[in-house]
């Protein structure tokens, strides 16, 4: 409306101002140029009432495009430098170190049996004298965050100094997790996580052993795991900040000592014997050696009693190259089911078991899965337990906020999904549920032996 109109009366002065003898180039100009004084005149009103519009800062900046070259250049340097300028404003080992004897030459006696102790008052002495690095750790805040239980109201020298020590190691791994991302936007993606585990293998003693071609399944095996847990909607992208947050890195950190225990190695997914053991497993289930899994051969995961028609849902839901599952997609699968606690496993594995993708699951889908489970009982000569029994006893577990229906939510919220999904999908977890009693008394009777000698 309003539009229309000015540029109307626009036209018709334009029209009125100039005979029919001037050229649409010349009407266009003239046109723009009166355009343009209204405005101004029209913005000049609009501002004279407030002084702040005219000095608004910048505060967008648009990525620069692919073909924009020199930009894409200048933004990264620009970024390096921004990091390399970081880096040098974080504490060095010589600088720890100093730290370190200042807080021992000022502690406060008495010692509590070996830990060295520090009142608030030394604490700001060694603040002044440690240096313009360290300032931002002697705060008020960060002593009374450390402060426990001490009755002379002191901190641990110990606990103060590794909670710099942390504060330092987590901008150091910031800067450097940084520098990979390539977009500069606070994330990475699967690639470049890829290329700061392939840079980083070098510097883990304890995957001294590894052949250089296994580097690339190993990366894999890696990567996997930090996308599975922190990029649970598939977005090809995690971010830095939850990547400090989660206890992976540490985990893949801890491999730098050389000393590293065998139950540590065990229980650690970034362990040499660990990804050896997942791709080793991977390699024995592919019984036909085309590199992909078939759900025949997947059948024989673990104990091999996942039911077929749980196999035939991984098949139907997760990525596929002509009905067989890469390594990648493998991964994804052993994740979810060696981690049946987790929000993330339990997320994956309720995809699978809401078939008719209706965010809950009802009396049918449980059903529809038990009838497998109960086939199976009959294979084995078992007698069949009744559905009845055992849809009771899962709607016990989770108790759901609508009784009829189980979210993910729920079943998250009820800490209770590992044994509710084993129960449904796998006749040895079922069958451990099923007896358990009896499973608990007989640990209970070797306890007992052993009391007695």
């Amino acid at each position: 409306g309003v539009g229309m109109d000015w540029q109307r009366s626009l036209r018709s002065r334009l029209a009125a101002r100039c005979g029919p003898k001037k050229s649409e180039q010349e009407l266009k100009d003239e046109e723009m140029e009166l355009f343009t004084k209204y405005y101004m005149e029209w913005k000049g009103e609009r501002r004279s009432g407030n002084a702040s519009y005219v000095n608004i800062p910048r505060f967008y900046y648009r990525l620069p495009a692919e073909d924009e070259i020199l930009l894409q250049k200048l933004r990264e340097e620009s970024r390096a430098v921004f990091l390399q300028r970081k880096s040098r404003e974080l504490l060095d080992n010589e600088e720890l170190q100093n730290l370190w004897f200042l807080l021992d030459k000022h502690q406060t006696s008495p010692m509590i049996g070996e830990e060295a102790m520090i009142n608030y008052e030394n604490f700001l002495k060694v603040g002044e004298k440690a240096g313009p690095k360290c300032k931002q750790f002697f705060t008020a805040k960060v002593f009374a965050k450390l402060l426990h239980n001490d009755p002379y109201g002191r901190i641990s020298i110990m606990q103060f100094f590794n909670y710099v020590m942390r504060k330092v190691w987590l901008h150091q791994t910031r800067i450097g997790l940084s520098l990979y991302d390539v977009a500069g936007q606070g994330y990475l993606r699967e690639s470049d996580l890829e290329n700061y585990i392939l840079e980083l293998i070098p510097t883990l003693p304890q995957l001294d052993g590894l052949e250089k071609s296994f580097y690339s399944f190993y990366v894999c095996t890696a990567v996997r795991k930090f996308f599975f847990f922190l990029d649970p909607l598939r977005t090809g992208k995690i971010k830095i900040q939850d990547i400090l947050a989660c206890s992976f890195l540490d985990d893949l950190l801890e491999l730098r000592d050389e000393e590293l225990s065998k139950e540590s190695q065990e229980t650690n997914w970034f362990s040499a014997p660990s990804a050896l053991r997942v791709y080793g497993q991977y390699l024995n289930l592919d019984k036909d050696h085309n590199g992909m899994l078939s759900k025949e051969e997947l059948s024989r995961y673990g104990t091999g009693t996942l039911t077929n028609i749980f196999l035939d849902r991984v098949f139907q839901e997760c990525l596929t190259y002509d009905g067989e599952m890469d390594y990648k997609t493998y991964l994804d699968f052993v994740l979810a089911l060696e981690n049946r606690k987790e929000p993330a496993a339990l997320q994956y594995i309720f995809k699978l078991l809401d078939i008719e993708n209706k965010g809950y699951l009802n009396v049918f889908s449980l059903n529809y899965f038990f009838r497998a489970i109960q086939e199976q009982m009959k294979i084995h000569g078992q007698e069949p337990v009744s559905f009845q029994d055992v849809k009771d006893e899962i709607f016990d577990m989770v108790k759901p906020k609508d009784p009829y229906k189980i979210s993910l939510q729920d079943l998250i919220n009820s800490s209770q999904g590992d044994t509710v999904t084993s129960i449904l999908i796998d006749l040895n977890g079922f069958w451990t549920y099923e007896n358990r009693e009896v499973l608990v008394a007989s640990d209970n009777d070797n306890t007992a032996d052993v009391d007695d000698t």
